[in-house]
């Protein structure tokens, strides 16, 4: 009889490359991996890795294995969401993660709504871009909310995922209050801010990058003399009036003094904004209440804006049928 801990393992082995990655990933040492896959091999009769002194790959018979593995896993979780799905009352521990600016901006209205279920444990965590879909693909937790300046990553990602669109979060111009444009009744010309000392977040990440894009439609701007990690650092520097910024609007929704925020005319870049999770567990009562109650954060976090401004892009309609909505 194949062990259902060592097919979690060696499903996680074949989504990360190597022992030592999976030790990491589900909390184990890379010993007790090798010795727990070991094991497997002796049950299942086969070898499952082609092992040598560095490293270790997975055999013809570990590949297939492997793919079952998943299938199997899937299964049990759509039996254990079932189960559960008879009770009335949402309970268990729920772990959710979260791009950062997303915790700071939910992490009060999620708090709040979730309160009113005494039986649940709710816990949010904070994680690295493209680390939300691997974590929840690999049952480290069970919602990620992610953000996607490709629009691609839903059509991307595995079968077993379901997205649900929260919101879709504008770039936005961030200046400080004694800033000429912080008076709404200017009106924002992008090429005339190009020899503003502009502040973001490190090349490659996805904020910097908009911002690159944004400038490159009016002929590019001197080089980013200024250069942070956390958007929210860069916004309490633009409060100190040491420069202007360009962020997603969810980003000020925890409210930020001494800035001004502004739209940008005839600017269409944006990140979208989703909740994942596995779509064997959307029918479990906890993760059903988790994602409604995610669903209505975002929908009801705002940036505070000058009321001369233009309303924002409203938040994408609750998803219908099995989503945050309609799941039981």
């Amino acid at each position: 009889m194949l062990e259902l801990r060592r097919l979690r393992l060696l499903a996680e082995f074949a989504r990360r490359g190597s022992i030592a990655a999976t030790a990491a990933a589900l909390g184990y040492t890379p010993s007790a991996v090798s010795q727990q896959l070991a094991a497997l091999e002796r049950e299942a009769r086969l070898p499952l890795l082609d092992r040598t002194a560095r490293s270790a790959e997975l055999t013809d018979a570990g590949r297939r294995l492997a793919a079952r593995a998943e299938e199997i896993l899937t299964l049990v979780e759509a039996a254990e969401a079932e189960l559960s799905a008879q009770a009335d009352t949402p309970m268990g521990r729920v772990v959710v993660t979260a791009f950062p600016t997303a915790a700071v901006a939910l992490a009060p209205a999620l708090a709040q709504s979730l309160g009113d279920h005494p039986g649940l444990t709710f816990v949010l965590r904070q994680t690295r871009p493209g680390d939300g879909v691997r974590q929840v693909q690999s049952g480290e937790v069970d919602i990620a909310l992610i953000d996607d300046w490709t629009g691609k990553v839903p059509d991307q990602s595995p079968a077993v995922l379901e997205f649900f669109h929260l919101r879709r979060d504008p770039l936005v111009l961030v200046v400080p209050s004694s800033h000429p444009l912080s008076d709404p009744r200017r009106p924002v010309r992008l090429h005339e801010l190009r020899e503003e000392p502009w502040m973001a977040a490190p090349p490659g990440e996805p904020s910097r990058q908009a911002v690159e894009r944004l400038l490159d439609t009016v002929g590019g701007a001197r080089p980013v003399p200024w250069e942070f990690e956390g958007l929210h650092t860069i916004l309490s520097l633009v409060a100190r009036g040491i420069g202007i910024t360009a962020v997603p609007a969810l980003a000020l929704a925890a409210g930020d003094q001494g800035v001004a925020v502004r739209r940008i005319p005839e600017c269409t870049l944006a990140r979208e904004v989703y909740a994942v999770t596995r779509k064997a567990s959307v029918g479990r009562p906890s993760v059903a209440v988790t994602l409604r109650a995610v669903h209505a954060a975002a929908r009801d976090a705002e940036p505070a804006r000058p009321p001369s401004d233009p309303p924002s892009d409203p938040p994408a309609e609750p998803p219908s049928g099995t989503g945050p909505s309609g799941a039981a």
